[in-house]
């Protein structure tokens, strides 16, 4: 069986990043379904999960899969925003389309008619590369982004420019209760980030929330990245440097905390991912380099003011 999904996450825009009394609101997705919110050890709100019907081909040459992925979106401190998609992918043990009642009442799963490849559909489903009319939930994840971003249009207009990211996943998922093993991440380009993985016998949810927490902090240490070079550190004047930064650190330093609600997998995940891409190294040097502009700027201040 494989799990596959994709998460869109952006900055949340057109609104008061400090007022926390609307981010329940903003993702309703799902009229009279209960939102999920937590407060520790961050802000946090996520909506009910939509299904969203799927009947197409899985990918270019492979089995045609009819069924549901599930759509999600979520708030991370009022300041960042994620719309999520994924699905479990099955065999089906029939070779004719049901009717769409035997789909619906299976939420999140996507039947594969015939004889699926299933490493060379894994492969293909993560690829950065994707064929017209064939299975898209990139394009599901995004529909939810755009509809919390819309919810909240109103607000004052936003200084701070960052563009989105998106994170695509597959996990192969055994009978058992093996560990997470092979996993790969790959920065494909400025906006697109592919992983794969294998792990045992777990709920879709938990596998999905993982990826969630990871497509987070990719997007908050790319955005930094960006915002850091856009300063142009030793290039200007400090205190345009400092113009420039200002909008990260109000909105992004804070926001660093990898696997905060505590879920083994997610937990096990960050451990491979430290190890090997080294996520919270390059964020803690970026955040330092950020500090000691202000740190020279304030020493600079202080040595005139006494020259004076």
């Amino acid at each position: 069986m494989l799990v596959v999904g994709e998460v869109d996450t952006g900055l949340l825009r057109g609104r008061d990043p400090s007022s926390s009394d609307d981010g329940r609101r903003l993702v309703e997705l799902v009229a009279g379904e209960r939102v999920l919110v937590a407060t520790r050890p961050r802000s946090y709100v996520r909506s009910p999960e939509r299904p969203v019907g799927v009947d197409c081909a899985l990918a270019a040459g492979h089995a045609r899969g009819i069924g549901t992925a599930l759509q999600r979106a979520a708030i991370t401190d009022n300041e960042v925003v994620q719309g999520s998609a994924y699905a479990s992918i099955v065999p089906a043990d029939h070779t004719a389309r049901r009717p769409w009642s035997h789909y619906l009442a299976r939420p999140g799963r996507i039947e594969a008619i015939g004889k699926p490849r299933w490493d060379a559909l894994a492969g293909d489903l993560v690829s950065p590369e994707r064929a017209p009319a064939v299975l898209d939930l990139g394009a599901v994840a995004q529909r939810a982004t755009n509809e919390v971003q819309s919810a909240a249009r109103g607000g004052a207009e936003d200084s701070f420019r960052a563009a989105r990211s998106r994170l695509r996943w597959v996990a192969r998922v055994s009978d058992d209760d093996a560990p997470l093993s092979a996993v790969h991440f790959e920065v494909h380009d400025r906006r697109l980030r592919l992983l794969t993985f294998t792990t045992g016998r777990l709920d879709a949810g938990r596998v999905a929330a993982a990826c969630e927490d990871v497509a987070l902090h990719d997007w908050l240490l790319s955005t930094l990245i960006e915002s850091v070079r856009k300063s142009a550190i030793g290039l200007l004047p400090r205190g345009d440097t400092l113009r420039r930064l200002g909008p990260a650190i109000d909105r992004l330093l804070h926001l660093w905390m990898p696997a905060a609600r505590a879920d083994e997998l997610t937990e096990t995940m960050w451990t491979v991912l430290e190890r090997r891409a080294g996520f919270s190294r390059q964020w803690t040097a970026l955040a330092t380099r950020v500090r000691d502009q202000f740190s020279v700027m304030l020493a600079e201040s202080l040595s005139a003011a006494t020259r004076r």
